[in-house]
């Protein structure tokens, strides 16, 4: 593997935790750390990537220690799951431009991606977005993109990256991404033609008010995810009080349970979670609820190696259903009680409960629908 000691600083553990020791329980334990050496990433699962970047949401002369702030908490949360082997290989350092550190974040991520490796991201504002899908599109790889916000990022007549990056990243040619969603966008910042015309382009978006009806309806359409996106800006401010966008969105629970649903992704191989300042925190909460959302992340991850594959059939109840004239298949696994359901071209999409139900009572579930639409 590439080495990446010229892009990356290294963590001084000490700083993080002046105080006292880590017990043998706590995280700082369990993670092969870049201090002086980088570490052996081999037989590394899950790697923690810090990047302080914060250019392209207009703060020109300042570099966030945000993931820094993220792992004074981190560090001190106690590890459940030894099986989950984890590194940190530190920050990426600050280019000259902005464009130089979305190089640099592109080369480090698409290497550890192709050396099957899941990467978690943390700190930067949320145009660092746009490098971490490059890395995909640097390798030629056709994805599922999923951005969970409260705004939706379109923004043309924008100066700043962070309020436009999703143009290029879903306009720009040739194209890598298949399909796009957008959880716990708040109506009331986005106008209504703009998701018009991400419902033409069969884009899903789903409201906030809506997702928290019924969160476990976003566990398959994470599941069908290469990479997930997270905006701090979609929980609410008594939850994160560094968001300073709204009041309202998703509550810590809520977002913990979406970051364990990234986790649980056979599919997923890099979560970022941006937009944190930590000069907006109130006692270090926004940094202690991202770092429980990482603790639920690694969660998932070890649920998601207990999964069977999918081609392990006596792992799975099996269904066939008929509607609208379609004979279909869905599967259960025995093991999660996930659910899949087959298309027309014979592959398995990530489906629910619900959707299975109302292809049982003759009814073409919505999922299925869109999924067939896109082709």
């Amino acid at each position: 593997m590439q080495d990446f000691s010229d892009y990356l600083s290294p963590i001084n553990v000490y700083e993080l935790n002046e105080d006292n020791e880590y017990t043998d329980g706590q995280f700082a334990k369990h993670i092969a750390i870049y201090e002086k050496e980088m570490p052996d990433l081999t037989q590394i699962d899950l790697i923690i990537l810090g990047i302080g970047e914060m250019r392209g949401c207009g703060l020109q002369n300042e570099e966030s220690h945000a993931a820094n702030e993220i792992r004074k908490k981190l560090y001190a949360l106690h590890c459940w799951h030894d099986e989950i082997t984890i590194a940190d290989i530190g920050n990426i350092k600050k280019g000259a431009l902005l464009f130089d550190s979305y190089a640099a974040m592109q080369t480090i991520l698409s290497e550890l991606i192709n050396s099957g490796k899941t990467v978690i991201i943390l700190g930067g504002s949320h145009d660092i977005t746009i490098a971490q899908y490059n890395a995909y599109k640097s390798l030629n790889r056709i994805i599922e993109a999923t951005c969970i916000d409260a705004l939706i990022d379109l923004r043309g007549d924008s100066m700043l990256k962070s309020d436009s990056f999703l143009l290029e990243m879903l306009t720009s040619e040739p194209n890598w991404i298949k399909h796009y969603n957008h959880i716990g966008f708040q109506s009331y910042f986005v106008h209504p033609r703009l998701l018009e015309t991400l419902d033409k382009l069969r884009f899903d978006c789903y409201r906030v008010g809506l997702v928290k009806e019924d969160i476990e309806e976003m566990e398959p359409v994470i599941r069908n995810s290469h990479f997930v996106s997270f905006d701090i800006s979609a929980i609410k401010n008594s939850s994160a009080p560094a968001n300073k966008i709204s009041p309202n969105g998703f509550n810590g629970e809520e977002a913990c349970t979406l970051a364990q649903y990234a986790g649980l992704s056979s599919n997923l191989s890099s979560f970022g979670i941006y937009g944190y300042q930590p000069e907006h925190d109130v006692n270090q909460l926004t940094a202690l609820q991202i770092a429980q959302m990482i603790w639920y992340f690694i969660d998932g991850k070890y649920r998601s190696k207990q999964e069977a594959d999918i081609n392990e059939r006596n792992s799975f109840n099996q269904y066939h259903t008929f509607f609208a004239e379609v004979d279909t298949v869905f599967l259960q696994s025995k093991r999660s009680n996930r659910w899949w359901m087959q298309m027309p071209d014979k592959k398995f999409i990530a489906c629910s409960h619900k959707d299975y139900k109302k292809a049982s009572m003759d009814e073409m579930p919505e999922r299925w629908l869109r999924a067939q639409e896109r082709g």
